[in-house]
Order: C-alpha cells, then structure tokens, then sequence
C-alpha cells in the first residue's frame, strides 16, 4: 500500500508527463478509495479561467476535492518569490499545502510544473527541489518525438542523475513518444544507463494523442464557431491551405485534415464539405475561413441542411497568418475529450508494468529531511496543542516582529513583558500592529500577580538570607518576572536572550524552575538542518568541560530530545580517537561517559569515543567501526567540550549554510530557552516554536 504519495515530473515541454498521470491515477484510484491530486505550480491562465489539466482530472476522475486545494503558486508568483530571495518560504507553503492533502487522503498524486521556456536547469532545479522536500516516490517523463533517440535517451539519463545528485531517487524513468518500432532498442539502451533501481518503461508515439483537436486549434486562435460546436473534439493530424483551384485541392486532402481557406471561396468551401460526405475522399476534421469574410447567406443555409456536419470557425487573420499560427498549436487533453483521455488510460496500461510499478512505490523508503520539512513538522507539532509562550523583551523590534509572525499563523499563544505604551510605540515605529486581543502584554511591576510573584521568590530564596526587597527587585526584572510565569503555571515556556545575557536568562531558571528529577546537569542541544538530513549536536553553548558524568547526562539528554521531535536517536560520543586505538586524558573522559550512558540507558544506541568523520559517513563509519550500530549514521553529536561543540558547530553553520535551531536547553523542570543577541527573527520563531514542543512533551 502506498503511504503518501508520487511526484511525477518531466524534462522538457511536450513530454506526455499529462497522459502518464493520467494513467497514474487510474492506476491508484485502483487500489485506494481516497486519492488526492496537487499541483505545487501550475501556468498562468486568464482570471477565472480553472487550470485545464487539473480541471481534466478533477472532472473525470470525480475526485472530491477543491480547486483551490489543488495547486500552491502560478509561474509568475514563483518567478516574484525567487526575485525577491524568497524561495525557502515559496517551498514552505509547497509542503504546506501538500501536507494538508495528504493528511486526509490515502495517496496523493502530485504533478510538477509546467516547463517555462526559461531554460531546462530553471525547470529541473525547480522540480527537484520540490520533489525533495516532499520526499515522496518520483517519476520523471521524458520524450523522444523529433530526436535522435540516443539524444533522448541521454535527456533523461541526465535529468534521473541531476535528481540523485539532490538526493531524489528516481523510482521510475519513462520515454515517451517513441517510434513503434523502436520501443525495444530504446529499452536496451537505457537499461545500460539508467541509474540501477530505477524501473525503465517505454511508451510508443500514439498519433492520436499528439494531435491537437478542433478545440486545441480553436482556443489557440479563436474566432467565430459558424456550425458544429458539438464536433469541436475531432482530431487534425494536419492542416491544408485552400489556395488553389478545387481540383488540385481535392487531390491534396488526407484524413482527419483541417481546411484553412478564406471565407469568400465558395469553391473551396462547397468542395470540401462535398469531399467529406463522399465515400471517395478522406473525413475532414474542421474548417477554418479567414480573412473575417463570413459565407453568404444561401451559401450558409445550403452547408447547413447538409447530412454530415464539419465545425466551421471563422477567424479574422489572412490565411498566411493563421495557418502560422495553427501550425504552433500544440494538443491538450481537456476535460470533455473523453476519449484522449481513454486512450491515454488504455495507452498507460498497455505499455506500463503497473504492478512492478505499484512495488516500487509502495516499498519506497525516505530518510529525508530537509531543513523546510523540518521546520514544517515543528510547526504543525506546535499548532497541533498550542501552548502559552512568554517573550520577556517585548521592545525588541525582532521579538515584536516574531511575535505577530506567531500569532498570525495559529502557532502559540504569546505574552509580551515591557511598559504598555512603551511596547506599542516601538511596534508602530517598525510599522506593526499588536491586536492586544491576541498578544497579552504585561508590565511586571504593574501586574495583578507582581506580589504574589516577590513573595513567592522571597520563600523560595529566603534561605539564601534574601531581603523582600531584593525579592521585590527581582520580580520587578523581566526576565525573572517571565521565568516566574513559567514556575507558576501561568505561562507554559519562555524565550529570551536577544537583548539579555545567557546568565541573565538562565540563572533565574536555575534558581526555581530547577533540574528534573534524575538530572543535574542543565545542557543544551542545536538542531543542525543539513542539506539531506537533521542532527542533534550537544553541548554547544552552556557546559565548559563537562566531566564523565554531565557528559553522560548530556548523551541521555540529548537522544531525549532528538526522540521528542521525531528523530531516531544514534548517539556518537565525539572524541579525537576512535574505538580503543588512542588514549589519553580527554579520550579517556569520553570513554567513560560513554559507559556510563550505556549503564544508565540501555535502550539506546550509543558509540564512544569516535571520530567525527567515522560518525557521519558511512564508508569511514564501516572501515574503522564494522560493528557498530551507529557509527556512519549518527544522528546525536555529543562533543567533549564547549571549545569543541561551538567551534563545530558554527563552522558547519557557516560553511555549508546549514540551518541552526537552538540552543534548546534541557534538563529543566519546565522549558526556558536562550537566544544569541545576534538572533534573526527566524531564530526567534523557530526557538519560541520548539520550546512549545518541549512544553507538550513535558521537559
């Protein structure tokens, strides 16, 4: 059973990629109840006018689902995003969307954009991107009409490799359009090119398919229809120009050909009506009149009463013109040619292994994760139980603007803390505008809960021989103010530190919220968004040099966290040596804490001391540890030291433009985040967001 759903994409503009899914479809609407059906991009089309191949399918298959849902952006949305450098948020609301679909559907078939004509690596690097972060099955399609097909064949080698090397494994590669009699040869040929694993199918030229029909021809120039409006889906194999006398052109005519003459050639015109109602000449398919000279009226009314109807269109252009113009117009499958899109049905199964297929599909596996799939999934996690989030520097302009970013899409409830008015100035100042029906804002010292705060901090800490008015001083502070909210229930998280020290913001933590029970040790964890994949890396921003015993607590920590948002914990304990081939006193400490861990938690995969490289690639991980269930997949990074953990991980950050998410500190009794001053409003969304997770998770 396929879990989520296909991509199916093409190379290049006529490729067939339309009639596959068409196949496609019928071929999961076999087998599931519920199919869904999206288009990431599609062309733009006149306002209100409904995308015509999802309009195709929507109709004939009689899926139940909105247009609306049906498609994320027009070309020319795509192109404004990309201008402007928005592209990571063009793929958020991809996967967005996608994700909705495919929450209430058994599989979704998704089909990629239309070609632009701006050039193969615009539409390819466009496709792949997309089929990456959706991480679903891919079939690309590519045609082999008007090549020499070792041209096509490598098009579409190429394109299956420039998918691997984004890490898209292509599951099906399908040539279309290729000459009967050359199906066998095409097969041979990719079969010893095609990446291994990849189901190869060819797909024979069909002439009934490339052939544009009346409609086709009539949408593409437009005009007047004269007669025949039910026959406007019959097919034109080609077109012929009545210019000469009726006796050559009779002896031109050929099947299912569209006659373009001017309007005034009565000859032309009667001759060719005749012809068709003869047993003795071909069927025409239609008639195109130019030069807007419209048949008089005895001529019309003749035409008429006679027994075998021909569409007639009338259009304004000279005939040199409009024959330009049909012979650019390419074929289309719309949603009343009922038969085109039977054939391309019929077509699909003939010359398709649908069962090797469906295999494929429904044994595809994906450890993919990119950096948008990441963040969409701790999105809808935190939406998915909203929780109350208290931001203590409400003047910030960067935690203002997270903020409204927050509420805006339904991801938490949030409070700011500062001076009302003070709060509101600055958010006007960088043109913002807080509905304080959505985001509370408090004044610490001007709050119905200031007092019972103080008193509350003044039991807590009096043992520390405390006066009431340090106590009163403290609560008068932001962020001890905040921290207090999270102690006392009234507010689920905190997040701060954009404009305060990481002393500031955590040692009122540590003063009240505390450890919990069984942990010591406050550390903290980045999420490292990579190109492909998502790691956990700890401590990088809190614990010095953590002995054995922290930096096992830190191990067991950290696989926690890695576990509560949705990664499978393997836990290298990093080290300069690997296994028992070095020694010394740092080695030795890790070495240790790796024990310990292992003691203390049995139940998960941990591997120490090793290497960096012998952690994260597999072919180092198997030569200096074959043994080991983590070494070359890891997916926890402990370091032995801040020095280590902070270095690496900036300099990753840096040099591959990896997203970091963090620091989330781990350990308390309830989540308290710090922020870097140098923090971007993303930074601020994505911290406030994780910490919601960590309050549904309870730690």
């Amino acid at each position: 059973m396929i879990k989520k759903g296909i991509y199916v994409t093409n190379t290049e503009k006529r490729s067939g990629r339309s009639a596959v899914a068409l196949g496609i479809m019928k071929m999961l609407l076999a087998r599931s109840e519920k199919v869904g059906y999206f288009r990431p991009i599609i062309s733009d089309s006149p306002h209100g006018v409904h995308n015509n191949h999802i309009a195709t399918m929507l109709s004939h298959f009689e899926l139940d689902i909105e247009y609306k849902e049906t498609y994320g952006f027009t070309m020319s949305q795509v192109v404004k995003y990309k201008n402007m450098g928005h592209e990571s948020r063009l793929i958020d609301k991809i996967i967005e969307k996608y994700k909705q679909l495919e929450s209430k559907y058994d599989v979704v078939l998704v089909e990629g954009s239309d070609f632009t004509g701006k050039g193969i690596s615009f539409d390819v690097d466009l496709n792949t991107e997309i089929a990456k972060n959706l991480a679903i099955p891919t079939v690309i399609v590519c045609s082999a009409d008007s090549k020499d097909l070792m041209e096509a064949v490598d098009n579409l080698d190429l394109v299956v490799r420039a998918f691997a090397e984004k890490d898209v494994p292509v599951q099906a590669a399908i040539l279309n359009r290729v000459p009967e009699e050359k199906r066998e040869e095409a097969r041979s040929i990719l079969e010893g090119v095609i990446l291994p694993g990849t189901n190869i199918e060819v797909i024979p030229e069909i002439s009934k398919l490339s052939s544009p029909t009346v409609h086709d021809i009539y949408e593409g120039i437009g005009g007047k229809i004269l007669l025949g409006e039910n026959l406007m889906g019959k097919q034109v194999d080609r077109f012929a120009v009545g210019a000469m006398q009726l006796r050559n052109f009779l002896e031109r005519m050929t099947e299912n050909a569209l006659v373009i003459t001017p309007g005034d050639r009565s000859d032309i015109l009667m001759g060719t009506m005749q012809a068709n109602a003869s047993a003795n000449y071909p069927t025409v398919s239609g008639i195109v009149l130019t030069g807007g000279l419209e048949p008089e009226p005895p001529i019309m009314k003749l035409i008429d009463g006679l027994p075998v109807a021909v569409p007639m269109i009338l259009v304004d252009d000279v005939t040199f013109v409009a024959a330009s113009k049909i012979a650019a117009i390419k074929p289309s499958i719309r949603p009343h040619d009922i038969r085109k899109i039977e054939l391309a049905i019929a077509t699909f199964e003939e010359y398709v292994n649908t069962d090797s297929l469906l295999d494929k599909f429904s044994s595809f596996q994906s450890n993919l994760m990119t950096p948008r799939m990441f963040q969409y999934n701790l999105v809808s996690k935190a939406k998915s139980d909203k929780k109350h989030i208290v931001l203590p520097e409400g003047i910030d302009p960067r935690i203002l603007t997270a903020a409204v970013h927050l509420v805006e899409q339904n991801v938490v409830n949030v409070t700011l803390l500062g001076n009302r008015e003070e709060v509101l100035a600055h958010a006007e100042k960088i043109g913002l505008t807080i509905n304080e029906d959505e985001i509370n804002i408090i004044d610490p010292v001007t709050s119905e809960h200031y007092e019972d705060y103080w008193r509350t901090y003044y039991e807590l800490r009096k043992h520390k021989n405390i006066p009431e008015e340090m106590a009163q001083d403290a609560m008068a502070d932001v962020s001890y103010f905040g921290t207090m909210m999270v102690y006392k229930g009234h507010a689920d998280g905190m997040v701060s530190g954009a404009a305060h020290t990481t002393a500031h913001t955590i040692i009122p933590a540590l003063q009240f919220v505390k450890t919990r029970p069984g942990v010591s040790t406050v550390s903290s964890c980045f999420f490292m968004c990579l190109d492909d994949h998502v790691s956990v890396m700890g401590d990088c921003a809190v614990n010095v040099n953590p002995n054995e015993e922290q930096l096992a607590e830190i191990a067991i920590s950290s696989a926690d966290s890695a576990k509560a948002f949705g990664i499978e914990p393997k836990v290298a304990m990093l080290s300069y040596s690997s296994g028992t081939s070095g020694s010394g006193a740092e080695v030795d400490k890790v070495r240790g804490a790796t024990e310990k861990a292992k003691t203390l938690r049995p139940d998960l995969k941990i591997e120490g001391p090793i290497q960096y490289d012998a952690a994260v690639d597999p072919s180092v991980g198997k030569s200096k540890m074959p043994d080991s269930e983590v070494a070359g997949q890891a997916s926890v990074l402990i370091f032995p030291d801040l020095n280590t953990g902070n270095n690496t991980y900036k300099a990753i950050q840096r040099e591959t433009g990896a997203l970091a998410i963090g620091p989330m500190l781990q350990g308390l009794n309830k989540p308290v985040n710090d922020l870097s001053r140098g923090c971007t409003v993303e930074d601020i969304f994505n911290t406030v967001v994780i910490t919601a997770i960590q309050a549904q998770e309870g730690f």
